[in-house]
């Protein structure tokens, strides 16, 4: 073991000793997940180190994340498909097989490469470093409420519940989850693997992602950076490591512009509006300031990650570097094997490893996150176009024909994946409109213009120096296998980035937020994974324009870019102290139980909500207040999973688009607590077999004094508490059969 290894090896044992200072009794789900996902990557490595076999690593990072989906997919397949239950045994079965299948094929393998040990065991060590102190830092703000956190803990208490899936929807209990589930099913899946509780792993889920977001930019951007041409010596390896550092805080850590110029220098600039800053404020800028009707959002992932939303966009997170990594990966290992033009072979072409594995990611995307489907497609579509016109390069027929079979073959493996989840949603989209609102150019600098700037620089650097380097015919094919491999992959991610920001200038996505929200989904969702693509981008160019030979200029703008890139990393700490508090004071941190607020927040009903959780198994439907999205109204079917006949209207309305329907079950949830005839409301919880009434604080606000409690007793019996005040007042109705 090298003098690397040694030193990367202790720092790893040290993190793990210091979990038990930093997250006290947390420390035994913290580790257990850690040590799950190490056994997934490993178990999974030798799947990686086929699709990563051109990376010094093989993959080894981004294999864990690949144990993770791959088994995941296939356990979600098989209960899906109602072959198997959804239990921790079948979770179980199903990731032990697959890792065995993979381990047998890689020993009868001709060709093994040992990856680099120093560079893995660095890799551990950031992914450790950075998945515990997220973890750290969520125990000093646990509480699964506020924001979405009802919706993202709700559905994961109610897929906890079922041994089927889609589950049933906890705010819909005629009905199944309609919604991009995946990235909560993951976190379930985990949980259910891990023998763990969903109070704790609702927030390791996400501190996890959190982890990634950090370790596979920086492993990505380490063999991009070692990939520069011009030099007559490799990029060393401290500088490689420079490189993916930057790269991993430019993605996970980093904000945008608005915070340097408004949080930053707001107070000295003397900015209206930003006397005192908010780390939202970063992303609620078009439209918010000035206040128009034109409301957007620009959401990145350090937001995400102190937020603390489970939500689709932040679980996708590492299945979108997943994707980007094969697809460097892939590229790289065709310009070191193909250096000359290849004649067309249908077999190769569609047995490709890399575009099978990113064919399926793409039907993944559209469970886990659509939009990122549709992103990735595009972006898939690119380098299959640039890795068939370096195979052919002047065959222009034959890189067409690749082109066409490749794009194809993706688009029906992500069909077909998909397709346990497409044959039973509906469609929440209303079409797509052209945009009548536009963002003023100064605000799309201040949000954008640094990584836009810096890919442009790149762009034109490239490109003078190709022009330089290449004359006559054929420039064009023959830009995409002189250019080397770095720069190409640099600028794809970029231009893409900055392609994502100009859509939602032209055209969005329609959906119940017509009045004045139009364009704020769309920006939303495209400009989210534009600052991912960017964050990566941004990290190499810089360093790229450093390292160029002979060019001050390009290191002038390197060095400025530098500077105001480690700037927008300052988000990180200031937006942890702004949600956080003091996290230098380990005595603040309270745990990473989602449930422990309930007696502080909801001291009448916490005793009724736990009643249910350790007394009521399956999925039996209860009845509460229904009420408005992001309010407190629905917090014993969020804390507990079980169905309800209707909750957050909103959400629900986006979901099924059917107002009426929602009107009516609004109507008769009211009908039943404030009824006057018993038959009646024996016949809607009938309707609606409504097994559990529960009578609390929420409901005594909604219905006030028409709330008859004495006819609702004589629906069933009380099982829990009574409507004395010595008890909190909150009781549980159940239902006579």
């Amino acid at each position: 073991m090298s003098r690397k290894a040694t030193i990367y090896s202790i720092g790893i044992i040290g993190l793990i000793l210091a979990t038990i200072p930093l997250l006290g009794t947390d420390n035994v789900p913290f580790l257990k997940w850690w040590m799950m996902v190490l056994i997934l990557g490993l178990g999974f490595y030798p799947l990686g180190s086929v699709l990563f076999s051109s990376l010094e690593d093989r993959g080894f990072i981004f294999s864990k994340v690949l144990g993770i989906g791959l088994s995941g997919f296939l356990t979600w397949v098989l209960v899906v498909c109602k072959a198997a239950k959804f239990t921790s045994g079948a979770a179980l079965a199903v990731t032990a097989v697959s890792m065995a299948v993979c381990w047998i094929l890689y020993i009868k393998k001709a060709e093994k490469k040992a990856p680099n040990l120093d560079l893995v065991l660095g890799e551990e060590l950031i992914f450790l470093a950075f998945f515990l102190l997220w973890t750290y830092f969520a125990g000093f703000r646990p509480e699964a409420t506020g924001t979405e956190k009802f919706m993202d803990y709700g559905f994961m208490a109610a897929m906890m519940r079922s041994d089927t899936l889609p589950a049933r929807d906890l705010w819909y209990s005629a009905g199944n989850i309609n919604y991009y589930y995946g990235g909560q099913y993951y976190a379930v899946f985990l949980t259910k693997l891990s023998f763990t509780r969903i109070q704790e792993t609702y927030h390791l889920m996400r501190t996890l992602v959190a982890g990634f977001a950090f370790a596979l930019p920086f492993s990505l951007a380490f063999h991009m950076i070692k990939g520069i041409p011009g030099r007559a010596k490799a990029v060393p390896g401290w500088i490689a490591s420079l490189c993916g550092l930057l790269a991993g805080a430019a993605v996970s850590l980093a904000g945008n512009m608005h915070y340097v110029l408004y949080g930053l220098f707001g107070s000295v600039f003397k900015l209206s509006g930003y006397e005192e800053y908010w780390f939202p404020d970063s992303t609620r800028y078009i439209g918010h300031n000035p206040l128009n009707d034109d409301q957007c959002i620009h959401e990145f992932p350090s937001y995400s990650f102190v937020l603390g939303d489970l939500h689709a966009h932040v679980v996708n997170v590492m299945y979108v570097l997943l994707m980007i990594g094969i697809l460097y990966a892939w590229m790289k290992r065709v310009r070191e094997r193909e250096g000359t033009e290849q004649g067309f072979r249908l077999k190769r072409i569609l047995l490709e490893p890399p575009v099978i594995a990113v064919g399926i990611l793409t039907g993944i995307f559209q469970w886990t996150n659509y939009w990122d489907f549709v992103i990735y497609t595009v972006v898939v579509f690119i380098c299959i176009f640039c890795v068939s016109m370096y195979r052919y390069g002047s065959r222009l027929r034959a890189a067409a024909a690749a082109v066409a079979v490749q794009t194809v073959e993706v688009l029906l493996l992500g069909a077909a994946a998909a397709l346990p989840f497409t044959s039973t949603f509906e469609t929440m989209v209303s079409g797509v409109a052209l945009s009548q609102n536009h963002s003023a150019l100064y605000q799309l600098l201040i949000l954008w213009g640094l990584p836009a700037a810096l890919v442009l620089v790149l762009l034109l650097g490239v490109l003078i120096k190709y022009l330089r380097a290449v004359r006559g015919p054929g420039r064009f094919r023959n830009f995409f296998r002189k250019v080397s491999l770095s720069d190409m992959f640099a600028l794809i991610l970029g231009i893409c980035g900055i392609g994502l920001v100009l859509i939602p200038e032209l055209v969005y996505v329609r959906d119940i937020y017509e009045n004045g929200y139009a364009r704020s989904n769309t920006m939303f969702k495209l400009t989210y994974q534009a600052f991912i693509m960017f964050g990566i981008a941004m990290a190499y160019t810089v360093v790229r324009l450093l390292l160029w030979k002979g060019r001050k200029a390009a290191r002038a703008a390197g060095a400025a870019g530098l500077a105001l890139l480690l700037l927008t990393c300052g988000y990180f700490g200031y937006a942890v102290e702004c949600w956080f508090g003091n996290v230098l004071d380990p005595s603040g941190y309270r745990g990473l139980d989602a449930t422990a607020y309930l007696e502080t927040v909801y001291p009448e009903d916490a005793a009724a909500i736990r009643w249910l959780n350790d007394n009521v198994d399956g999925s039996p439907v209860i009845l509460e207040a229904n009420g408005d999205s992001y309010s407190e109204y629905c917090r014993v079917s969020a804390m507990t999973g079980l169905p309800t006949v209707l909750g957050w209207y909103v959400h629900e309305w986006l979901w099924r688009g059917d107002t009426a329907d929602l009107n009516e079950k609004s109507a008769e949830i009211q009908a039943v607590y404030t009824a006057s005839d018993p038959r009646a409301a024996e016949a809607i919880l009938e309707k609606y077999e409504v097994e559990y009434i529960f009578v609390g604080s929420f409901e005594r606000e909604k219905y006030g004094d028409a709330l008859n409690e004495e006819l609702l007793a004589e629906l069933g019996e009380v099982v829990f508490g009574d409507n004395s005040e010595s008890t909190g007042g909150t009781y549980i109705i159940k239902v006579s059969s």
